[in-house]
């Protein structure tokens, strides 16, 4: 778990699965955890080990071998975690799910390569699937969204804000690690077959421009080319509406596929279209960001994860304080929490330091071996969705001790009653590349939620732990939601991020939290 820095900005997440957790993660969600993308290194190893007896074994055809062996061989060497960087993370999935699989199957069979295949086979079923290649491409476009980064520089590995003339570096990683052509090609054809070429172009004018200066150093890896990359370009520009931008990259894939009929047919419909309508010889293309349409508030989040949020100081609200709580719970006495309130309607209050490191690290590994795809409520199903990227796991209160100190020392803190059913076990989620929650309540918004399932009524409060802690209440002492309580967990932009959630319910809490009719309380 991270520090509690930036907390109350924008960090909350919201799980709703029923049952025991249990369960391996299944293939194609990799890249929703980064703790599963991390896994991901163990085959690879075993794959490097294959790869060195072949290369023992076997003299011809060294070279080109021996490059790949080393470029993935000097990250696993690096002594930082490379996952943490959602480039290295994006290729290692690539590699994975198609790299590796390029350059085993592009050589010739020989004793050798069928102990190289076979190696490769036995460990096929624990690589990525093709959808954590596309989840991880999609994660590098929300990042690109989000933050504002650049491409370009995304592509030479600089985590770069552009905004106008503005150029603002974000993260600067210890390495740098930049994209190959073949690299952004991928992303950008993910983008282009789901008809997204708003992210298509700039990922695939940086694979041509790649490709460009590295025309005829073919890699074994490599699944993509010069001509692929102009071909897909092309097409995006046509249907973005640039004419002229189409038919300049189809007539350049001509100098390289002379022979190439479609290309030929579609230089010819871009010549008509353009002596048709001449204005379109200088058209740009003027492509609009995809729509969300259950994100009607995208500037405002995405303006607050740029920034982390302000808050409001003692002195421009001098009801807002700093105490050592103690909530008259002779648990307490001896070791107050340091309580900040800092929001008064909502009331949102910040325990610092709630769980030390020692206890954070217990958290992840009890939960590690449980985490499974997030989800969230769609009428009465549960179902993972794009605007929630993360794994998460729910830990009774007898898997080991410390869930039990968390409770009381939750209870004593809220004064609420926090066992099941008035409260749900502990979840706890660990976000993948680019993880996020997109703006969300925590509590029940339909009468159809499979909240009710519990039979404890809507979640009352919620209490998430980021080593610090964060609490609030989702309902007004009448029983209606608290509108003002919508949050959202940010794009992890670096780094693994692991938050635990404890929701408590309204039932149990009658004579502890007493009912209002006034719609204020």
């Amino acid at each position: 778990m991270g520090p509690a820095a930036g907390l109350a900005a924008l960090l909350a997440v919201l799980a709703l699965r029923a049952g025991d957790p249990a369960g391996a993660a299944a293939r194609g969600d990799t890249f929703s955890a980064l703790t599963s993308v991390a896994r991901a290194l163990g085959p690879e190893r075993r794959l490097l080990t294959l790869l060195r007896r072949y290369l023992r074994g076997e003299e011809a055809r060294l070279r080109d071998l021996t490059r790949f062996y080393d470029k993935v061989l000097s990250l696993h060497e690096d002594s930082a975690t490379p996952v943490s960087n959602p480039l290295l993370a994006f290729t290692l999935i690539k590699r994975l799910q198609s790299d590796w699989r390029n350059v085993v199957h592009s050589l010739e069979a020989s004793e050798n390569i069928r102990a190289l295949k076979d190696g490769y086979e036995k460990v096929e079923q624990d690589l990525p699937a093709f959808e954590d290649l596309e989840g991880a491409a999609r994660a590098l476009m929300r990042l690109q969204d989000v933050y504002m980064l650049n491409v370009k520089g995304l592509a030479r590995g600089v985590f770069q804000r552009v905004a106008g003339s503005a150029v603002t570096d974000l993260y600067s990683p210890r390495r740098l690690f930049s994209l190959t052509a073949d690299d952004c090609f991928q992303v950008g054809k993910v983008a282009y077959d789901m008809g997204d070429y708003y992210h298509a172009i700039p990922w695939l004018e940086e694979a041509v421009s790649l490709f460009r200066g590295s025309y005829g150093d073919w890699k074994t890896e490599d699944e993509a080319s010069l001509e692929d990359a102009l071909d897909h370009l092309a097409f995006a520009y046509f249907q973005a509406g640039n004419v002229s931008c189409a038919l300049s990259l189809s007539r350049e894939f001509l100098l390289y596929s002379p022979d190439n009929k479609r290309m030929a047919r579609n230089v010819l419909k871009y010549e008509k279209l353009l002596a048709e309508s001449p204005s379109q010889v200088v058209a740009e293309a003027v492509i609009q960001r995809p729509n969300v349409p259950h994100l009607q508030t995208r500037d405002t989040y995405e303006g607050l994860c740029q920034t982390l949020g302000s808050q409001p100081t003692h002195y421009q609200i001098p009801s807002l304080y700093c105490s050592y709580e103690t909530n008259s719970s002779p648990y307490l006495l001896l070791q107050p929490v340091r309580k900040e309130v800092i929001h008064l309607e909502p009331y949102v209050v910040l325990y610092h330091d709630f769980v030390n490191d020692v206890e954070a690290q217990k958290i992840r590994g009890l939960a590690e071996p449980w985490l499974q795809r997030s989800v969230v409520a769609s009428g009465e199903k549960q179902l993972p969705v794009e605007y929630r990227i993360s794994k998460s796991a729910w830990l009774k209160d007898t898997v080991d001790p410390l869930l039990v100190t968390l409770d009381h020392r939750i209870g004593a803190l809220t004064g609420l009653d926090v066992q099941p059913p008035y409260a749900e076990y502990l979840q706890v989620v660990n976000y993948g590349i680019g993880g996020h929650y997109e703006p969300h309540f925590d509590h029940a918004t339909s009468p159809t939620s499979p909240l009710y399932r519990m039979k404890s009524g809507n979640r009352v409060a919620t209490f998430m732990i980021y080593n610090a802690a964060l609490f609030w209440w989702n309902l007004h002492r009448s029983g209606e939601g608290d509108g003002d309580t919508l949050h959202a967990g940010c794009p992890v932009l670096v780094g693994d991020k692991w938050v635990a959630n404890k929701w408590i319910h309204e039932y149990g809490q009658e004579f502890r939290r007493p009912c209002s009719s006034r719609p204020e309380d």
